[in-house]
């Protein structure tokens, strides 16, 4: 009997001590995201954000880039510059409406989801936020994408080179294509590559944990 009681405390108090390391698990990766991608919202949100880092740089589109050599040998090579410094103004603009989503998602996130995030590679929790919350990035990224390229003339910019190239090349005419959508999919990917770097400090250097819930976590 002693025995029977003994080994049943034993497993109660494993249970209780495996329960309270699992809330340890869901908590710590909780924060471990709102810091990481708290950090990734505020990097990108600040002026050259996106366009002072090469790594998120958004450059001109694919099809534009032949027209752009063009049209820089042309005398146009400002507005070249201008309408680049547009695009990645806009995403630095927009950058801040990730951050209610992030912790949106954080907030919802299971222990399922935690334990497979902490056993997973070093952006487990960037591709989670990636399946969660892309959708209704773009949602509300290209709204605040669309007004401030407007606003700043990067859509009219972009008409007048694509207008002057045809002129001078007309049979090489460059076909249009939506501005805003290109903006708004090169900004998400600059969110989720400096979110998954976040995550990627957090998970392999013992520095960037910086609150006694991700040292103990991630410890272990």
């Amino acid at each position: 009997m002693k025995k029977s009681a003994f080994a049943w405390i034993a497993v109660f108090l494993g249970l209780a001590a495996s329960a309270a390391f699992s809330q340890d698990i869901a908590a710590g990766l909780k924060e471990a995201l709102a810091v990481g991608t708290g950090n990734a919202v505020q990097t990108l949100s600040k002026s050259n954000g996106y366009f002072g880092d090469a790594a998120v740089k958004i450059l001109l589109p694919e099809k534009m880039q032949k027209a752009a050599e063009v049209l820089k040998k042309a005398g146009y090579q400002k507005e070249v510059d201008d309408f680049i410094l547009n695009m990645n103004r806009a995403a630095e603009q927009a950058a801040p409406k990730a951050r209610p989503i992030f912790e949106d998602a954080v907030r919802k996130m299971s222990f399922e989801d935690a334990q497979k995030i902490l056993k997973g590679g070093n952006t487990a929790a960037t591709d989670y936020f990636k399946a969660k919350t892309s959708s209704q990035l773009t949602d509300v990224f290209k709204p605040v994408v669309s007004d401030s390229m407007n606003q700043a003339g990067a859509t009219r910019s972009y008409k007048a080179l694509t207008d002057r190239y045809n002129s001078m090349v007309p049979f090489g005419k460059m076909d249009a294509f939506d501005l805003d959508s290109y903006v708004t999919g090169k900004a998400l990917d600059g969110m989720f590559l400096k979110v998954g770097q976040e995550e990627a400090k957090i998970r392999t250097n013992p520095t960037a944990r910086t609150t006694d819930l991700l040292k103990k976590v991630f410890a272990k």
